[in-house]
């Protein structure tokens, strides 16, 4: 009997830094690259190459994002760097000569092909082989859903437009496809992200395009719409203040799509508001607010705000704090304005000292966890669904994220007494306690 030896795949390490938009990049990446036949190493030891996925957003993840390719280097030798920093070639290779290749962000076949060349793929029908869903670098129950790339906006403190472009959407049928497969392979939610989600279509004149046998307009509406009828939670994240933004209320109301709202708010007062270049009309925004909440109670809103922006008074900021604690947003992140070169602020007049921009973040984030902590305790003893992200063999808990939280950037959900539960199970929980970010409780 012959029995085939099969050759072993040459193996990729992966570095992905930023946000969950650079990981939707490696996860296509790393697709392509198993569908080519690749393994995926673990470790920096049993890579062929690794590719570092870089951020570029501001001068702290540059670093980082530098440190990262300098450990793979060292680590490792064979290095493949890509992403938003890519853009930034001759920074990386004055640093790291040694650096195989340097490509942009979504240059995927560019990086595929760097790789290739590097670690040259062993064809082979019995490896040459890769789930239909693609492969994940999130847990099998939740997905990053990308549905355009790029803004049109010029925020005055912003490069993303020049790092990614101007927006480009992604088909809505195509979406729809994947998010299709995605839920067939076990997804229970959908995160669905963008530079800017309301935006959606705006650059292919909504042009519909045909999906099971309907017309489905590449638009916010219809494909959060469409989205939720595939049966998992969907969840908005980028959301730009745009008027309709009302018309996915509705949407909340009718379990089609979850009751949060991911909105970079970025600061309230008018003046700051138009320093950044931003709309600025904070009471309709608070009124809106309110109208949301009246049609969907349970609705979370989420949002980050820069403090310490150039030209920022004692006056704007006492306004940013009326305002948070009249809005009571459910969650709040919060940044100390960075300069980053070839944002128009960097260069702008009365620039906020470092002391004066620490006092302010944390009087932001002292407010904002106490409005949090108050909203969170009014849930106790209320019944919630819960998504178990991961159990706990030795002590029978589980820790999972009821509909109010998005992973990595909001609160959990800790479960006594969880023993048989398995992660993407769905259930429902008895809220026994609370702090500032989280919720305990109890299988119901």
């Amino acid at each position: 009997m012959n029995v085939t030896t099969l050759p072993k795949p040459p193996r990729v390490g992966l570095v992905s830094l930023g946000c969950p938009k650079a990981l939707v990049d490696s996860e296509r990446i790393m697709t392509k690259l198993r569908a080519d036949g690749y393994d995926m190493s673990p470790d920096y030891a049993g890579a062929d190459v690794v590719l570092v996925n870089t951020c570029g957003f501001l001068d702290s993840a540059k670093e980082e994002s530098l440190e990262a390719i300098g450990e793979a280097i060292a680590e490792n030798g064979r290095v493949v760097v890509t992403g938003c920093m890519g853009k930034e070639a001759e920074v990386i290779r004055t640093r790291f000569p040694d650096v195989l290749a340097i490509t942009g962000p979504q240059q995927y076949e560019e990086v595929v092909s760097a790789v290739h060349e590097a670690a040259p793929p062993v064809p082979s029908p019995f490896i040459d082989l890769v789930p239909e869903a693609g492969l994940k670098l999130t847990p099998r129950h939740y997905s990053y859903l990308k549905i355009s790339e790029g803004c049109n906006h010029r925020c005055a403190f912003c490069i993303i437009p020049h790092l990614r472009g101007d927006l480009v959407s992604r088909r809505p049928d195509a979406i729809l496809r994947e998010a299709e497969k995605l839920v067939a392979a076990g997804t229970k939610e959908l995160l669905v992200i963008s530079q800017d989600t309301s935006a959606y279509g705006v650059d292919i004149r909504h042009q519909p395009r045909a999906w099971k046998g309907e017309e489905v307009r590449p638009h916010m509406t219809d494909l959060s719409r469409e989205l939720g009828k595939l049966g998992a939670w969907v969840r908005l994240h980028y959301v730009y203040p745009y008027p309709h933004v009302e018309n996915v209320i509705p949407l909340m109301a009718e379990g089609l799509v979850l009751p949060y709202l991911d909105i970079p708010f970025q600061h309230a007062s008018p003046n700051v508001l138009r320093r950044m270049r931003r709309p600025a009309n904070d009471a309709k925004v608070l009124e809106r607010i309110r109208n949301w909440r009246a049609q969907v109670p349970e609705l979370a809103i989420r949002s980050t705000f820069v403090v310490g922006f150039p030209g920022e008074t004692e006056e704007d900021f006492a306004y940013l704090l009326a305002w948070l604690e009249e809005a009571r947003l459910d969650r709040v992140g919060a940044f100390k304005f960075e300069a980053v070169e070839g944002a128009p602020a960097t260069s702008m007049d009365d620039q906020v000292p470092e002391e004066l921009k620490q006092e302010r973040y944390e009087a932001v984030m002292a407010l904002s966890a106490r409005i949090s902590a108050e909203k969170l305790a009014a849930k106790v003893g209320s019944t919630i669904d819960v998504l178990i992200d991961a159990v706990d063999a030795d002590t029978g808990g589980a820790t999972g994220r009821s509909k109010a939280d998005a992973p990595e950037i909001d609160g959990e959900v800790h479960l006594r007494d969880a023993a048989g539960l398995q992660p993407g199970d769905i259930v429902r929980a008895t809220i026994e306690d609370a702090d500032e970010h989280d919720l305990y409780g109890v299988p119901a």
